[in-house]
């Protein structure tokens, strides 16, 4: 389901707006509750608190993958190519497609959505696009919190695919449990983009649009990346696929590559360390803006500008104005 109603004219249901009863719609299979909590998440509703209240004690279920890579590598066709796959044995599966949001207007396209339109009617699928809002990193703000609703509401895997900023996005690594980084050839030199961090965070490569000339190259490429880093014995190594996701070629050994990584995060205890890492992160985000919310107050009626005068002044330096706004 891809947030549409349906074409048809049947009853229309009354809206629900109580936090539990939407939770409670959503777990049941109700696409336009589940729309709707996203929505709260999205636009910071005032109900967003209580929300997380019901949401946070249901989570845990869903495995999170991200993928990655810059604009045109194919990241929404190997996504669908994954939902596709998924779909066939039965599991459901929600996608958060983040889409970058105009510097001048604010507006976001939201295209990837037409780019997986087969999966429209599939009550087993949700797909969301969510503007970035001119949050850097590739993900949008309220993604964290757009998971949580997913996993609550009973998907086995979450698929996230950000913006695709280029070699800088990386924030994706903190928030899933399996990160893939697309590649396609022709693209620019693998070796250049393996300098920048990118291609550091992967869990599994994926050489997408492997039919074409010169992914064989970016294959050896990426092997001999890998050669050049040390691993100890029991380190994941990333494997390298090969995919031509428009045809589903290489998509079954990417989705065992995938499965293979979730059991070693399990394994090895590493998936409940990610997740806490994932928690302190979100946690001190959080407390950081509220603290920032508290402090900034309104233009010149705030602690902060009294403070922010007096270090300009050369009365106070610093340090010790920091120490006088913690301390209240």
């Amino acid at each position: 389901m891809v947030e549409q109603l349906s074409t048809g004219t049947p009853r229309r249901r009354p809206a629900i707006t109580d936090p539990e009863a939407l939770v409670e719609a959503a777990r049941n299979g109700d696409p336009r509750a589940l729309a709707r909590l996203v929505s709260l998440v999205e636009n910071e509703s005032a109900e967003l608190r209580r929300l997380l209240k019901v949401v946070v004690p249901m989570t845990g279920h869903a495995h999170i993958v991200g993928l990655t890579g810059a604009p045109g590598v194919g990241k929404s066709t190997v996504t669908g190519a994954l939902v596709r796959h998924y779909r066939t044995e039965g599991r459901r599966v929600g996608v958060l497609a983040v889409d970058p949001s105009s510097p001048f207007s604010g507006g976001a396209l939201l295209g990837d959505r037409v780019r997986m339109q087969e999966h429209a009617t599939d009550d087993g699928v949700f797909i969301r696009s969510m503007a970035s809002r001119g949050h850097l990193g590739g993900l949008s703000m309220a993604t964290p919190q757009a998971l949580r609703i997913l996993d609550a509401a009973g998907f086995d895997l979450v698929l996230v695919e950000t913006v695709g900023v280029g070699q800088a996005e990386v924030e994706i690594a903190a928030l899933a449990d399996s990160s893939l980084v697309i590649v396609a050839p022709g693209l620019g030199d693998s070796i250049q983009a393996a300098k920048a961090g990118i291609l550091e965070i992967a869990d599994v490569f994926v050489v997408n649009k492997s039919d074409r000339p010169g992914a064989q190259e970016a294959i050896r490429d990426l092997r001999t990346m890998l050669a050049m880093a040390r691993y100890a014995d029991d380190d994941w190594k990333p494997p390298i696929v090969a995919a031509t996701a428009s045809t589903g070629a290489g998509i079954d050994d990417l989705a065992a590559a995938i499965g293979k990584h979730q059991r070693w995060l399990a394994s090895t205890g590493l998936l409940a360390e990610r997740r806490r890492a994932r928690a302190r992160e979100e946690i001190s985000a959080i407390a950081l803006a509220e603290l920032r919310r508290r402090v900034g107050g309104l233009p010149g009626e705030s602690q902060l500008d009294e403070l922010a005068s007096r270090v300009a002044a050369g009365e106070l330096d610093p340090y010790s104005a920091a120490d006088e706004l913690i301390s209240g």
